[in-house]
């Protein structure tokens, strides 16, 4: 199968450049998209409705216009779980779950946590309730597969500029050493174990 992951950071404008239709030319089985910045009803049907696909999109319910995710799939999904489960976590937009026979697939839109200190701890409790979320899909389904922007680089090899970046947040090592916990838990950083340079 060939999956994609593509943060659009707005699918609306992605489209009017004519990235969209690039990246479908690509032919993958399923696609999944973060930031798509918009909720279904501001979309046109060129963007929802593509040839041999079912499409599946997850928006903020409060703030139009911010996170939000999609899934476009050729094969129709057992199961659609939109968020972790949780009211606190779900109203943005970030996560959308789909079951299928032989694997669960998930694509997610992570805080960003530097608006301020709440929003930070946030983005840790977000972090926490995501990964009991994909334990509990590996329980259940043999194969899981999550891609996203978690708004952290895991190791130094993933930043130009590791030691200018050591304090901000995204790189800080609390939330560095949840990858850690991830990776601990099983899952495998596809990129990372292809080139390991």
């Amino acid at each position: 199968m060939k999956l994609i992951s593509w943060n659009v950071n707005g699918i609306r404008a992605s489209h009017k450049k004519g990235a969209l239709d690039e990246v479908f030319k690509l032919n993958a089985d399923i696609i999944g998209i973060q930031e798509t910045k918009s909720t279904p009803d501001q979309l046109v049907s060129e963007i929802t409705d593509r040839p041999g696909y079912v499409s599946y999109f997850d928006s903020a319910k409060e703030r139009k216009g911010y996170s939000g995710v999609a899934v476009y799939t050729k094969v129709q999904p057992e199961e659609i779980h939109y968020g972790l489960g949780n009211d606190e976590y779900d109203t943005e937009g970030r996560c959308l779950t789909l079951c299928f026979k032989e694997f669960a697939f998930v694509t997610a839109y992570f805080p960003n946590g530097g608006r301020d200190a709440d929003h930070f701890q946030f983005k840790l409790r977000y972090y926490d309730m995501f990964l009991k979320h994909v334990e509990k899909l590996k329980k259940q389904h043999k194969n899981v597969i999550f891609c996203g922007d978690l708004n952290v680089a895991h190791n130094e090899i993933d930043l130009a500029r590791p030691k200018e970046n050591s304090n901000q947040i995204g790189f800080l090592p609390i939330e560095r050493a949840w990858v850690d916990r991830v990776i601990d838990a099983g899952f495998i950083d596809t990129f990372r174990a292809l080139h390991k340079e």
